[in-house]
């Protein structure tokens, strides 16, 4: 019994033979690939030199890695996986963000909101904001007309104000004709193919004396979905006698362009000359109220969109008074849109006093004429003085 040799059952051999058959392919994919043999133990490294560790972990000979040093290579990797029982280190990787002070975040921001804002930042921030929340609140006033005196300071002419400055040059004399307080009627020139000139004016006046002026403005610009709204906004009304009186009789200083379309889409061959002023329906407000007319000549506008021609056809189709052709627009696309910088030239004439006419002046025809004829010519007669005095259309 002791000396019998002990078969387990089922194996038809010696132990840990099985049957000596070769096992099928399917029982060979079953079991998988073998591990890999694992090699010998590296030799023990000499306790003199000092231990160097490869780049995956495993001791190398130091002076074979001062060799790889002063051959500026990369010390080759060990063919042989590591074991079970030496995991590699696992590098835990911070973020960027997270090892930045707090203080170091205040000072960019302070930075920050210098260059923005500049040098005096904190109260230009703080007005800022407190902007923001009266417009998310509603706490700001619009007049019965729609006009923001807010959204028309801090985004409308604070936008336009640059371009008045810098690329137009704006010079404006005779400011002292205008009326400090009250109703007064401005009637103006109008051309340019985009009515630049009413915006350029509005900064203008204001600027200089701090009023807002309120445009008359054509049917067109209310039936424009965004440009409708800001109109509004920004104190323009529909230009008719009914909203213009009320004006006038409530103290604003209001604006109009009496030549219409027919001013700023005339062809720039007849720049500067002035097309006829309707029937004269701004003497008759201007009558009715008693209050002055300032006439006013604008030079430059003419050259910011130099009209050359015009595609009836589709203007008609589109329901607009015209389609400009520019010597840039369409041929550039959007690029074309970018108006000349002109030099501009603004004059304020003397006003004509209108509360010295009986109060049935309004309803005489040949008085509204002769007063309208008198406003066009003192106009006319200003742009031809402006342009003399200008040395060159850019300069």
């Amino acid at each position: 019994m002791g000396d019998a040799e002990i078969i387990p059952i089922g194996t038809r051999g010696r132990p840990g033979r099985g049957t000596g058959t070769p096992p099928s392919s399917a029982a060979r994919g079953l079991a998988g690939k073998p591990p890999p043999r694992r090699s010998a133990p590296p030799p023990p490294v000499d306790d003199t030199e000092p231990d160097v560790v490869s780049a995956v972990g495993v001791p190398v000979d130091a002076g074979d890695a001062r060799d790889t040093r002063d051959a500026g290579a990369a010390t080759p990797a060990d063919p042989t996986p590591p074991s079970a029982d030496r995991a590699p280190a696992r590098v835990r990787e911070r973020h960027p963000l997270g090892g930045i002070p707090v203080g170091d975040w205040l000072a960019a921001f302070q930075q920050g909101a210098k260059e923005v804002f500049g040098e005096q930042w904190e109260p230009r921030l703080a007005q800022f904001l407190a902007f923001l929340r009266r417009r998310v609140t509603g706490d700001y006033a619009v007049d019965e007309y729609g006009f923001d005196p807010e959204i028309t300071q801090q985004l409308l002419l604070a936008t336009l104000r640059p371009i008045a400055q810098t690329w137009f040059r704006v010079e404006v004399r005779g400011l002292e004709n205008i009326p400090a307080r009250g109703g007064a009627l401005v009637v103006s020139n109008h051309s340019g193919t985009v009515p630049v000139d009413g915006l350029m004016t509005m900064v203008a006046v204001h600027d200089h004396t701090g009023r807002h002026l309120r445009p008359l403005g054509a049917d067109l610009v209310f039936k424009l979905p965004v440009v409708g709204s800001l109109a509004r906004r920004s104190g323009a009304t529909l230009a008719c006698s009914e909203d213009a009186e009320r004006m006038l009789r409530g103290g604003e200083l209001v604006g109009v362009w009496p030549e219409g379309f027919k001013g700023i889409g005339k062809p720039y061959s007849q720049r500067y000359k002035l097309q006829r002023f309707g029937r004269g329906g701004f003497v008759s407000s201007a009558l009715r109220t008693g209050v002055p007319i300032v006439p006013l000549a604008v030079v430059g506008a003419e050259e910011i969109y130099p009209l050359v021609g015009n595609v009836p056809a589709l203007a008609r189709l589109l329901g607009v008074p015209y389609i400009p052709i520019t010597p840039l627009f369409p041929w550039l696309g959007p690029l074309g849109m970018v108006p000349l910088p002109s030099k501009w030239l603004m004059q304020f004439g003397e006003p004509v006093r209108t509360d010295a006419y009986e109060p049935g002046a309004a309803d005489d025809p040949m008085l509204v004429f002769d007063v309208t004829d008198q406003v066009r010519e003192t106009i006319q007669q200003t742009l031809y003085s402006l342009l003399m005095q200008r040395s060159s259309v850019f300069g």
